[in-house]
């Protein structure tokens, strides 16, 4: 199970079937190059492995009109 903290929002979720930030973001709804992914206070790439326990951080960027 993967730990997500959605920004801005401040909202938590977990994630149980996500093996890569692709899939992770698909998951809650982001689509990549719409939003950072951050792992330890690194960013990390859509084709990167994600394993349990992991806790990430899903920033969007861009502006909201």
């Amino acid at each position: 199970m993967i730990t997500v903290r959605l920004e801005p929002e401040n909202r938590e979720l977990t994630v149980e079937r996500a093996r890569t930030v692709t899939q992770l973001l698909h998951s809650v709804g982001r689509k990549p190059g719409r939003a950072l992914v951050i792992r330890d206070g690194g960013l990390l790439t859509p084709d990167l492995n994600l394993k349990d326990g992991d806790y990430i951080i899903v920033r969007d960027v861009g502006s909201r009109g």
